[in-house]
């Protein structure tokens, strides 16, 4: 954990898109006892309220990172309640597990257009507020190297996005903005159940997996959102362009 560990990030300007729930809401969580000015976004009403309620001070807005205006609109609401950025974590996503035979052009669109288009937009529009010698750190998965059975699409983003991290690093590095990514394997969230597998597929899953990870285990949201936070810290001043995979050994052992 990273009690008594200081990224210093009081007073530094964050923006974490799907901070509602799992890992993201963990990186707010983290940002926010540290002292920084945390801007959230989510698609539930529900859960932004809540999230302004436990977490007094951090700004909590609903966006759609599929929709292509919601960069833009991000980026007035980012300019209007913070004024600029320090760094963010750009982490809204979707999953959603079909078999090839079951997979529609309406499925693959709203993958690329939430977890590739999404982002890449986002960093278009945020770049410019964006202080030289910050930091973006998106959210990829080691589903885009593991061959994972009825994940052609989700996986396919997540390629996709490992790619575009390659890329931002380059363009933004002139800046000394560093762009790198977190990579997670099998994280206690509800990431199954939004995926639109029953009950007993997900136990299955979960047993399924224990065995392949040699910790022997899920790791929790907020093992994740520290080493996001490394990435956006300047305990990271020399990392960009990188990946760095969190799964508990999985698919590095």
């Amino acid at each position: 954990m990273t009690e008594g560990l200081d990224f210093g990030f009081g007073g530094k300007r964050f923006l974490v898109t799907g901070g509602t729930s799992g890992i993201g809401r963990a990186a707010a969580e983290l940002l926010h006892a540290a002292g920084a000015r945390v801007l959230a976004t989510g698609t539930s009403a529900e859960r932004l309220a809540q999230l302004e309620l436990d977490l007094p001070g951090v700004v909590a807005l609903a966006n759609d990172a599929g929709d292509p205006a919601a960069a833009d609109v991000l980026a007035a609401a980012v300019r209007e309640h913070l004024g600029g950025l320090d760094g963010a974590f750009l982490n809204a996503g979707i999953g959603r597990f079909q078999p090839l035979a079951a997979l529609d052009a309406e499925t693959i669109d709203r993958h690329f257009a939430v977890n590739v288009r999404g982002p890449m937009l986002q960093a278009k529009a945020l770049a410019p507020l964006l202080a030289d010698g910050g930091a973006l750190v998106l959210n990829t998965s080691v589903a885009r190297d593991s061959g994972l059975p009825g994940a052609a699409a989700y996986a396919s983003t997540k390629g996709a996005v490992r790619t575009l991290v390659r890329v931002l690093a380059a363009e933004l590095a002139p800046r000394g903005i560093r762009v790198n990514a977190i990579s997670p394997g099998p994280i206690e969230t509800d990431f199954f159940a939004r995926a639109g597998m029953p009950a007993e597929a997900v136990a299955g899953i979960v047993a399924a997996v224990k065995t392949k990870v040699p910790l022997g285990r899920f790791g929790s949201p907020r093992e994740a959102a520290n080493v996001a936070a490394f990435l956006l810290s300047d305990l990271a001043s020399f990392v960009t362009g990188s990946e760095y995979v969190v799964d508990g050994g999985m698919s590095e052992v």
